[in-house]
């Protein structure tokens, strides 16, 4: 609530753009799963909308690997002035899904079916860029499981988690 010895701070705003993410979807039946990650990387494939609104993106890809960058704002805060860790669970899960997805032929997709995250640190807008590392620990047909790392820009530990993923094949 606003005073006279307190006016209200100006309204600040980010504006977020994104490309239809039918398109990319589309592009899955025709490119092996480390093919399509690394599309992303490449401009190939339009990235999923929630990278943008994340201030995420992935950086490198290899098989049962890869790398996305996050750069934490203060549009991240939750009420108590730290970013929300359900905004870090996010990459996490991003990386751990892109991980698997690089394992996958083409037409071969994934879902998360439980992750565990812990928290070792609160993450700050002012942390500068953040590094989530996702590595898949079993490959499979029918469920993979993978783990993740999120650092920041001191490669100082902020988050972990622990996922197990469905892998199914996509409709066309």
């Amino acid at each position: 609530m606003a005073t006279a010895e307190h006016a209200p701070e100006p309204i600040r705003e980010r504006t977020v753009r994104w490309q239809d993410p039918l398109v990319g979807a589309a592009l899955i039946p025709t490119m092996s799963g480390l093919d399509y990650v690394r599309g992303m990387i490449d401009g190939r494939v339009p990235p999923p909308p929630i990278a943008s609104h994340m201030n995420m993106r992935v950086v490198a890809a290899e098989t049962g690997s890869t790398t996305f960058e996050f750069e934490p704002d203060e549009s991240h805060y939750n009420p108590i002035g730290t970013v929300h860790g359900g905004l870090v669970c996010t990459l996490l899960d991003s990386a751990v899904g892109c991980a698997v997805q690089t394992t996958l032929p083409q037409g071969q997709g994934y879902t998360s079916i439980e992750i565990k995250v812990n928290y070792l640190r609160p993450v700050y807008g002012n942390l500068g860029t953040l590094t989530c590392i996702g590595t898949v620990t079993k490959p499979g047909r029918r469920v993979a499981f993978a783990e993740a790392q999120v650092m920041d820009a001191h490669g100082v530990l902020l988050a972990t988690a622990s996922s197990t993923l469905l892998v199914f094949p996509l409709v066309e």
